[in-house]
Formats: structure tokens, sequence, C-alpha cells
């Protein structure tokens, strides 16, 4: 225990005598957690709308201010020709192009229908597809606005209607923030741990002191564990750290037990740090090792669910996802923090991390040469 305790002494000596490792450690994933909460986000704001008013009624008035009035939408440019807002559009000035055509209030007072064409830039899917559904609500609400207006007083009092009060859970406000933090926390200790781990006993064998450890009576489970050890506190602290900026910064909400947070996250950082020591076994020096790490990384980031959806991959894709930590540990932190779920309800996705953890840092035990 004593030969444990001393290279654990020596690793923190080494950590804060490199001031190029001090600030990626503690400055960097503060700045990246206040960055990447404030932009990565779906939401979709100031949508620049091409409008082509060539009805010029009270209808088309009508309409267009309610596009207007939008939190969502602004009205950049306005025009008579279908060739000009299309070449906004082409020059990405322009997000949507509003095409109210001649005749539309009289087709309205007449028929009793009228037809206005929407045309959005689709090169993004997902925000196309907000666009279309936060247009067709605009132009549903007209609809109801002029049914009101038209509509005979006795006819509109025999109208029945179904009055809807939404109540949404977890997230009443519906917050993209509240969403987004506990996977960017996630991904930050993910990062920290990972390249810190993975450079770790790389670092030994380009500065040359791996070879007279391996001549030391130090048996490898000592050597291992006490060069994991305070990669393991530096990942709690980090999410201790960032935990205390999402409350004071977002004021996000943990529901949930803290104590099972950091339960999770201890069993969670021992899967990076023997991730990390896998590959620091595998390869000969830095630059390999973050190169490594950043391909593993990428795949973990984009498959985690953090950005988009699980149950929307392909199956093939949701099946690998279970060799994903980041996955799981994703679900473990929204669930208690936002839902307060107990051990009982995040019971499969723990033990998960528990066999991963068990799994990975045997392997690169086994992986790393040295003679007991």
């Amino acid at each position: 225990m004593r030969t444990v305790l001393f290279i654990i002494q020596k690793e923190f000596i080494q950590v804060f005598r490199n001031r190029r490792m001090l600030p990626m450690i503690f400055l960097l994933p503060i700045i990246q957690l206040l960055i990447l909460v404030q932009a990565a986000t779906f939401e979709m704001k100031e949508i620049k709308v091409s409008v082509i008013d060539l009805d010029m009624s009270s209808a088309s008035r009508q309409m267009i201010s309610k596009f207007q009035g939008s939190p969502f939408f602004v009205i950049a440019r306005t025009s008579f020709s279908d060739k000009q807002a299309e070449n906004e559009m082409k020059k990405g000035t322009v997000d949507m192009i509003l095409n109210i055509p001649h005749g539309f209030e009289e087709h309205l007072i007449k028929e009793n229908q009228g037809k206005v064409q929407i045309v959005i830039n689709a090169i993004n899917g997902a925000s196309a597809g907000l666009i279309g559904a936060y247009s067709t609500m605009i132009i549903l609400d007209f609809n109801r606005e002029i049914l009101i207006d038209w509509l005979n007083p006795s006819m509109l009092a025999a109208t029945k209607n179904i009055k809807i009060s939404s109540s949404y859970w977890y997230n009443p406000k519906l917050n993209y923030k509240t969403y987004m933090v506990p996977g960017i926390l996630v991904l930050l200790i993910t990062i920290i741990s990972l390249l810190l781990s993975g450079m770790n006993i790389v670092r030994e064998k380009e500065i040359g002191t791996i070879e007279q450890i391996n001549v030391t009576p130090i048996r490898k489970v000592q050597f291992i564990a006490g060069k994991l050890f305070p990669f393991w506190i530096i990942g709690l602290f980090e999410l201790a750290f960032g935990l205390t900026i999402g409350k004071l910064m977002f004021n996000i909400p943990i529901i949930g037990s803290l104590w099972l947070i950091f339960l999770s996250a201890a069993i969670y950082i021992f899967v990076i740090l023997g991730f990390g020591l896998l590959i620091s076994t595998m390869t000969n020096t830095q630059q390999q090792s973050m190169l490594v790490s950043f391909f593993f990384m990428v795949i973990f980031i984009l498959m985690s669910g953090l950005f988009t959806s699980i149950e929307s991959m392909p199956v093939w894709a949701q099946n690998l996802d279970r060799i994903n930590p980041l996955a799981y540990f994703i679900r473990i932190m929204r669930m208690i923090m936002l839902k307060g779920s107990g051990f009982h309800d995040i019971r499969v996705s723990f033990y998960s991390l528990v066999v991963y953890s068990i799994a990975i840092i045997s392997i690169a035990v086994w992986r790393y040469r040295k003679v007991s």
C-alpha cells in the first residue's frame, strides 16, 4: 500500500509541475463548458425569411405580421420576384421564402380557401424540419384568426372547441441548456480523463523512465493503480466543479442524489482511464496516443446521444452503441439530474459500466508488459 501511495504522490507532483498540463486540466474544461452550453443547441431563432407578397391585401399583410411577431422569424428581404428570392437563398442570406400569390384574399373570400408557398433551405434536414413545423403552426394560427373574424357569430357559438392545456415534465420551460449541460459535463470529464491517462505511460516511455520503473520491485498492479488514481481524483474534481458552474451560471436542476451521481461517475471514470491506459500500452509516442484517443472519442461522442437521439439511429448503430460508455453515463446523468431517478432506475446502465470497467482495466493490465 505504501508503494502505491508513493507512486500517487509522484504523479501528483508531476501534474502540478507541468505548467502546460495545469491549464488543460483546470481552465480549458470550464471555458469549454461555458461556450458549448451556449452554442450547442438545436433551437432555431432568427430564421431569415424572404417575403414575396403579390397580393398586397389585408389578409396577406396579416399573415406577414404573424411571422414578424414570432420569436423565431425575421423578415430579412421583401421582393416581387421569385428569381431574386431564390438567388438570396442560394447566397445563404435567407433560410425560407414565403410566397403569397396574387388573389390570395379573393380566393379566401369566394372559395373559402387560399394557398401560400413556403420554400425552405433543406441542406440541414433537422433545421428544415423545425422551420417547416414553426411555419405550419403560424399558418394554422392565422387560419384560426380568419375563422373567428369571418364566421357568423351564431355559427361560431355552435362550433365545438377542444381546449388543450400542456404540461412539460422534467424540463417545464423547454430550456435546451437544461438538456445539454449534463451531457457536456460527461463530455468534458471524458476528454480530460482519456487524454491524460492515454499519454501517461507513453510519456514515461518517451523520457526513458519506464525502463527504470520496470527493473524496480514494484508490481504491475501497484504501478498501474498508482498511475490511474490521481487522474480518477482529478476527474471527480472536474465533475464537482462543472456541476457547481452549471448550477450557478445556468441554474441547472439537480433533482436526484449527488451521491448517486458521484458513485456512477467514479465507475465511469475507471472505464475511461482503463481505455486510455489500454491506448497507452499500444502506442509509443504521445502524438500517437492523442490521435488514437481522438479517433475513438469522436465515434463515442457522435453515437452517445449527446446531440442526437439514440432511438432514431439505425438498428445496427443502436446495437453498436452497447459498447459506448459515454451513452451509458449521459443517460445516467440526465436521469438523475433532471428526473430525480434512483438507483433502481439506472441499475442496468450502472451495472453495464461496472462490467465495462472491470473488463477494460483487466485488458489494459494484461497488455502492459512488466515482469512482476
